[in-house]
Protein backbone atom coordinates (compact mmCIF):
# COMPACT_ATOMS: atom_id res chain seq x y z
CA UNK A 1 0.00 0.00 0.00
CA UNK A 2 1.58 3.50 -1.11
CA UNK A 3 -0.06 6.81 0.75
CA UNK A 4 -0.40 9.44 -1.66
CA UNK A 5 -0.87 13.33 -1.14
CA UNK A 6 -2.42 14.91 -4.40
CA UNK A 7 -1.87 18.58 -4.51
CA UNK A 8 -3.97 20.98 -6.88
CA UNK A 9 -3.40 22.99 -9.44
CA UNK A 10 -5.26 26.54 -10.21
CA UNK A 11 -8.89 27.48 -9.93
CA UNK A 12 -8.90 23.88 -8.32
CA UNK A 13 -9.56 22.70 -4.63
CA UNK A 14 -8.78 19.46 -2.59
CA UNK A 15 -12.55 17.86 -3.24
CA UNK A 16 -11.89 17.77 -7.52
CA UNK A 17 -9.40 14.81 -6.48
CA UNK A 18 -12.57 12.80 -5.17
CA UNK A 19 -13.14 11.11 -8.14
CA UNK A 20 -9.37 9.80 -8.03
CA UNK A 21 -9.04 9.40 -4.65
CA UNK A 22 -11.67 6.63 -4.70
CA UNK A 23 -9.83 4.73 -7.60
CA UNK A 24 -6.62 5.09 -5.60
CA UNK A 25 -8.53 3.45 -2.79
CA UNK A 26 -10.22 0.91 -5.11
CA UNK A 27 -5.98 -0.37 -6.18
CA UNK A 28 -5.21 -0.56 -2.24
CA UNK A 29 -3.58 2.57 -1.75
CA UNK A 30 -4.32 5.60 0.94
CA UNK A 31 -4.90 8.96 -0.73
CA UNK A 32 -5.64 12.68 0.36
CA UNK A 33 -6.03 15.55 -1.78
CA UNK A 34 -5.60 18.72 0.71
CA UNK A 35 -6.91 22.01 -0.37
CA UNK A 36 -4.38 24.61 -0.44
CA UNK A 37 -4.77 28.18 1.02
CA UNK A 38 -6.23 30.70 -0.19
CA UNK A 39 -8.09 28.05 -2.94
CA UNK A 40 -11.90 27.32 -2.84
CA UNK A 41 -15.11 29.04 -2.69
CA UNK A 42 -15.78 31.97 -0.23
CA UNK A 43 -11.96 31.95 1.35
CA UNK A 44 -9.64 34.81 2.02
CA UNK A 45 -7.42 35.08 -1.26
CA UNK A 46 -4.51 37.22 0.41
CA UNK A 47 -2.04 34.60 0.60
CA UNK A 48 1.19 34.20 -0.96
CA UNK A 49 3.41 31.15 -1.63
CA UNK A 50 4.76 30.79 1.20
CA UNK A 51 1.42 30.39 2.81
CA UNK A 52 0.36 27.69 -0.11
CA UNK A 53 3.58 26.03 0.92
CA UNK A 54 2.57 26.20 4.36
CA UNK A 55 -0.64 24.34 4.11
CA UNK A 56 0.64 21.15 2.73
CA UNK A 57 3.38 20.92 5.08
CA UNK A 58 0.34 21.32 7.81
CA UNK A 59 -1.52 18.68 6.83
CA UNK A 60 1.43 15.93 6.37
CA UNK A 61 2.71 17.03 9.88
CA UNK A 62 -0.74 17.11 11.13
CA UNK A 63 -1.53 13.55 10.09
CA UNK A 64 1.29 12.45 10.95
CA UNK A 65 2.30 10.88 6.95
CA UNK A 66 5.49 9.55 6.31
CA UNK A 67 7.14 7.66 3.27
CA UNK A 68 4.54 9.35 1.03
CA UNK A 69 4.46 10.19 -2.71
CA UNK A 70 3.58 13.89 -3.56
CA UNK A 71 2.14 14.51 -6.83
CA UNK A 72 1.43 18.13 -7.91
CA UNK A 73 -0.44 19.69 -10.85
CA UNK A 74 0.21 22.21 -12.98
CA UNK A 75 0.53 25.36 -10.34
CA UNK A 76 1.04 22.89 -7.43
CA UNK A 77 4.16 21.73 -9.33
CA UNK A 78 6.08 24.98 -8.13
CA UNK A 79 4.33 23.94 -4.13
CA UNK A 80 5.71 20.33 -3.76
CA UNK A 81 8.58 21.84 -4.64
CA UNK A 82 8.85 23.65 -2.26
CA UNK A 83 7.40 21.24 0.32
CA UNK A 84 10.27 18.73 -0.73
CA UNK A 85 12.60 21.44 0.60
CA UNK A 86 10.67 21.55 4.43
CA UNK A 87 10.05 18.19 4.32
CA UNK A 88 12.40 15.84 2.47
CA UNK A 89 12.68 12.92 4.88
CA UNK A 90 8.56 12.21 4.92
CA UNK A 91 8.77 12.17 0.57
CA UNK A 92 9.69 9.00 -0.79
CA UNK A 93 9.05 10.50 -4.46
CA UNK A 94 7.73 13.21 -6.23
CA UNK A 95 5.37 13.37 -9.00
CA UNK A 96 5.35 16.41 -11.03
CA UNK A 97 1.71 16.03 -13.44
CA UNK A 98 1.91 18.80 -16.28
CA UNK A 99 3.23 20.76 -13.80
CA UNK A 100 5.28 24.05 -13.14
CA UNK A 101 9.11 22.85 -12.37
CA UNK A 102 10.52 26.87 -12.28
CA UNK A 103 14.25 27.70 -13.02
CA UNK A 104 15.64 29.09 -9.78
CA UNK A 105 14.57 32.44 -8.75
CA UNK A 106 11.75 32.66 -11.36
CA UNK A 107 8.09 32.57 -10.55
CA UNK A 108 5.55 30.62 -11.68
CA UNK A 109 4.49 34.02 -13.86
CA UNK A 110 7.86 33.55 -15.43
CA UNK A 111 7.56 30.26 -16.49
CA UNK A 112 4.00 30.88 -18.35
CA UNK A 113 3.52 32.53 -22.37
CA UNK A 114 3.67 36.65 -22.45
CA UNK A 115 -0.38 36.02 -23.70
CA UNK A 116 -1.22 34.34 -20.32
CA UNK A 117 1.36 36.80 -18.17
CA UNK A 118 -0.79 39.68 -19.85
CA UNK A 119 -4.16 38.23 -19.16
CA UNK A 120 -3.54 37.14 -15.67
CA UNK A 121 -2.24 40.46 -14.34
CA UNK A 122 -5.15 42.87 -16.09
CA UNK A 123 -7.75 39.86 -14.28
CA UNK A 124 -5.79 40.58 -11.09
CA UNK A 125 -5.79 44.34 -11.49
CA UNK A 126 -9.46 44.50 -11.94
CA UNK A 127 -10.34 41.85 -9.08
CA UNK A 128 -11.11 43.84 -6.43
CA UNK A 129 -9.10 41.15 -4.53
CA UNK A 130 -5.93 40.45 -6.40
CA UNK A 131 -7.39 37.14 -7.53
CA UNK A 132 -7.71 35.63 -11.43
CA UNK A 133 -10.44 34.00 -12.75
CA UNK A 134 -9.98 31.55 -16.01
CA UNK A 135 -12.51 32.50 -18.62
CA UNK A 136 -14.60 29.92 -19.83
CA UNK A 137 -13.30 30.08 -22.88
CA UNK A 138 -9.19 29.23 -22.13
CA UNK A 139 -11.39 26.04 -20.11
CA UNK A 140 -12.90 25.01 -23.23
CA UNK A 141 -10.45 25.34 -25.58
CA UNK A 142 -7.33 24.63 -24.00
CA UNK A 143 -7.71 23.36 -20.53
CA UNK A 144 -10.85 20.56 -20.72
CA UNK A 145 -11.03 19.77 -24.58
CA UNK A 146 -11.79 16.52 -24.29
CA UNK A 147 -15.38 16.36 -23.25
CA UNK A 148 -18.59 17.61 -23.94
CA UNK A 149 -19.49 21.21 -23.82
CA UNK A 150 -22.16 20.45 -20.64
CA UNK A 151 -19.23 18.57 -19.19
CA UNK A 152 -17.23 21.82 -19.78
CA UNK A 153 -19.63 24.07 -18.19
CA UNK A 154 -20.69 22.03 -15.05
CA UNK A 155 -16.76 21.25 -14.10
CA UNK A 156 -15.80 24.86 -14.72
CA UNK A 157 -18.59 25.68 -12.13
CA UNK A 158 -16.36 23.63 -9.34
CA UNK A 159 -13.52 26.05 -9.84
CA UNK A 160 -12.69 29.40 -7.98
CA UNK A 161 -11.15 32.65 -8.38
CA UNK A 162 -6.94 31.78 -7.78
CA UNK A 163 -5.28 34.06 -5.67
CA UNK A 164 -2.59 35.85 -7.60
CA UNK A 165 0.31 36.65 -5.43
CA UNK A 166 2.13 32.70 -5.34
CA UNK A 167 1.83 33.20 -9.32
CA UNK A 168 4.37 36.75 -8.76
CA UNK A 169 6.71 35.59 -5.82
CA UNK A 170 10.30 34.47 -6.95
CA UNK A 171 11.17 30.96 -5.87
CA UNK A 172 14.56 30.43 -4.64
CA UNK A 173 14.43 26.90 -4.94
CA UNK A 174 18.25 26.55 -4.52
CA UNK A 175 17.52 23.27 -1.96
CA UNK A 176 15.25 21.59 -4.40
CA UNK A 177 18.04 21.61 -7.29
CA UNK A 178 20.05 19.53 -4.70
CA UNK A 179 18.04 16.73 -3.18
CA UNK A 180 18.25 13.29 -4.13
CA UNK A 181 14.72 12.74 -3.93
CA UNK A 182 13.62 10.55 -6.76
CA UNK A 183 10.83 12.16 -8.98
CA UNK A 184 8.62 11.58 -11.64
CA UNK A 185 6.92 13.57 -14.73
CA UNK A 186 3.25 12.39 -16.06
CA UNK A 187 2.62 14.28 -19.26
CA UNK A 188 -0.80 14.33 -20.69
CA UNK A 189 -0.15 13.74 -24.53
CA UNK A 190 -3.74 16.33 -25.38
CA UNK A 191 -2.64 18.83 -22.92
CA UNK A 192 -2.12 22.31 -24.25
CA UNK A 193 -2.35 24.20 -21.43
CA UNK A 194 0.62 25.45 -22.27
CA UNK A 195 0.81 25.88 -25.93
CA UNK A 196 2.67 23.00 -27.28
CA UNK A 197 6.53 23.94 -28.96
CA UNK A 198 8.33 26.79 -27.11
CA UNK A 199 6.11 26.74 -24.15
CA UNK A 200 5.25 23.51 -23.36
CA UNK A 201 5.02 21.43 -20.60
CA UNK A 202 7.27 18.76 -21.93
CA UNK A 203 10.45 18.18 -22.31
CA UNK A 204 10.66 21.92 -20.98
CA UNK A 205 9.47 21.16 -17.42
CA UNK A 206 10.42 17.68 -17.34
CA UNK A 207 14.25 18.25 -18.58
CA UNK A 208 14.65 20.00 -15.34
CA UNK A 209 14.42 17.37 -13.03
CA UNK A 210 17.44 15.49 -13.54
CA UNK A 211 17.04 11.78 -13.39
CA UNK A 212 13.33 11.08 -13.65
CA UNK A 213 10.61 8.55 -14.63
CA UNK A 214 8.85 9.74 -17.78
CA UNK A 215 5.06 8.58 -17.48
CA UNK A 216 2.54 9.30 -20.47
CA UNK A 217 -1.32 9.08 -20.85
CA UNK A 218 -3.91 10.30 -23.21
CA UNK A 219 -5.92 13.29 -22.17
CA UNK A 220 -6.23 17.13 -21.62
CA UNK A 221 -4.69 19.20 -18.30
CA UNK A 222 -8.21 18.01 -16.67
CA UNK A 223 -7.67 14.65 -16.81
CA UNK A 224 -9.01 14.30 -13.23
CA UNK A 225 -12.03 15.66 -14.22
CA UNK A 226 -12.29 13.45 -17.87
CA UNK A 227 -10.85 10.44 -17.20
CA UNK A 228 -10.02 10.38 -13.50
CA UNK A 229 -9.57 6.40 -13.31
CA UNK A 230 -7.11 6.62 -16.00
CA UNK A 231 -4.98 8.97 -13.96
CA UNK A 232 -5.24 7.27 -10.93
CA UNK A 233 -3.69 4.33 -12.98
CA UNK A 234 -1.06 6.10 -13.95
CA UNK A 235 -0.26 7.82 -10.70
CA UNK A 236 0.26 4.38 -9.46
CA UNK A 237 2.60 3.81 -12.21
CA UNK A 238 4.43 6.96 -11.84
CA UNK A 239 4.94 6.24 -8.53
CA UNK A 240 5.76 2.37 -8.16
CA UNK A 241 9.20 1.38 -6.76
Amino acid sequence: MTTFVLVHGSWHDGALWKPVIDRLQELGHTAYGPTVAGHGKGVDRAVDHDDCVASVVDFVRNANLSDIILLGHSFGGTVIARVAEEIPELISRLIFWNAFVPQPGNSLLDEVPPHYRTLFEELAAGSGDNSVMLPFAIWREAFIQDVDLDTAERTYEQLSPEPFQPFVDKLDLTRFYTLRTPRSYLNGTEDIALPPGEWGWHPRMSSRLGLYRFVQMPGSHEVMLSNPVLLAEKIVEAGRP
